[in-house]
């Protein structure tokens, strides 16, 4: 099995305490259902800078910056998709980016 980086793109974080346990409620479902493909379950991201090749930093992580990622492992980039077609941040306006990661022999 590949192995897949979900980086998180937008969403929104709950304002209630009642909402944030929804929320952290479907996370949980999700995880649960995609079971041992979840190889680490992520994080959300704090502040971020992206550093240009000429070593220059700028601050917010760009365009489009990431919230949050997970690792996962799938047959292949389309099944991949279909087990992020299933995540929470989607419902609160974000997106994810699939990326197959590539082992490195070392």
């Amino acid at each position: 099995m590949a192995k897949f980086l979900f980086a998180y793109h937008g969403g929104g974080m709950p304002e209630s305490k009642k909402e944030q346990a929804r929320v952290m409620a479907a996370w949980g479902a999700w995880f649960g259902s995609l079971g041992e493909a979840v190889v680490d379950g992520g994080a959300p991201t704090g502040a971020s800078a992206t550093v240009a090749s000429g070593g220059k930093s700028s601050s917010g992580g760009g365009a489009n910056p990431v919230s949050g990622y997970s690792l996962v492992t799938a047959k292949n980039l389309k099944d991949a998709i279909a087990k992020a077609k299933g995540c929470p941040v989607l419902g609160s306006g974000g997106s994810v980016e699939v990326c197959e990661t590539i082992e490195i022999g070392v």
